[in-house]
């Protein structure tokens, strides 16, 4: 993105009808440190990524606490999401009415009310939209991409399998990171369950386990990959004997 004679203000439209001001806010979510949510029936768990400018820093907190029914998640311009909960800096209040550019910051919003359990992403456009699962922030389409491949089993899913592939989830985000609780914080509210945090402690044991799994599952199909390729390669040796000519290349 650039500028031009249409983004120095929020209410300037493009000729294309375009509001470059909340296109450059959508944009600092996409930069933002990766934020995940998913749900089911009785459950909603969010999870986000703690990344730090340096590492003499601690990282900023990414998921607050609404009320015991309400948790958020948040990726972008972490001062920007603070105005959103009961957090709020009154020079930030400042910032915005001086300047009156829209939050730089995207909020996965979980709730449980009389029906159950709700997810909801609420952009810097102002639309907000109720999700089964959603990730936003930086390489957040590869949460994304895990997500599609098992909404279907979320309405369904234990408090514990939510958990699960949050964190799996988050490890996507990671691209070859090694996933540690000190770089991901998991919350998790429920009809019967309090919002609350979980210790850091409990993350990396399922971390661990999650780990010991793959390991397992890959061990088990090395020896079945390597069988079917001692028995293509005794048939194309066989193929060689008959046929003298060269392989086709694939």
């Amino acid at each position: 993105m650039f500028r031009n004679q249409y983004d120095t203000d929020v209410t300037t439209w493009s000729p294309a009808g375009r509001l470059f001001q909340v296109e450059y806010a959508m944009e600092a979510v996409k930069q933002g440190s990766a934020a995940i949510g998913l749900r089911s029936k009785s459950h909603v768990v969010l999870a986000c990524v703690n990344k730090s400018n340096s590492e003499l820093s601690s990282h900023q907190k990414k998921i607050f606490k609404v009320d015991d029914h309400i948790g958020v998640a948040i990726a972008g311009l972490t001062a920007d999401g603070r105005v959103f909960v009961p957090l709020a800096d009154k020079a930030q209040v400042c910032t915005q009415r001086s300047w009156k550019r829209p939050y730089g910051v995207g909020l996965l919003v979980g709730g449980t009310d009389e029906s159950g359990a709700h997810l909801y992403y609420n952009c810097p456009s102002g639309n907000y939209f109720e999700y089964q699962a959603f990730a936003i922030g930086s390489r957040s389409q590869a949460a994304k991409t895990y997500l599609e491949r098992r909404f279907e089993n979320f309405t369904d899913s234990s408090r514990d399998d939510l958990i699960k592939d949050a964190l799996i989830a988050v490890r996507e985000t990671l691209q070859g990171e090694t996933l540690k609780s000190s770089i991901c914080t998991i919350a998790v509210l429920g009809v019967d369950e309090a919002f609350h945090i979980l210790d850091q402690e409990i993350v990396q044991k399922l971390i661990d386990a999650f780990e010991i799994v793959g390991e397992t599952e890959a061990a088990a199909t090395e020896p079945e990959a390597a069988a079917e390729g001692a028995t293509t390669g005794d048939e194309g040796a066989g193929a060689g004997a008959d046929q003298d000519s060269a392989p086709m290349e694939i």
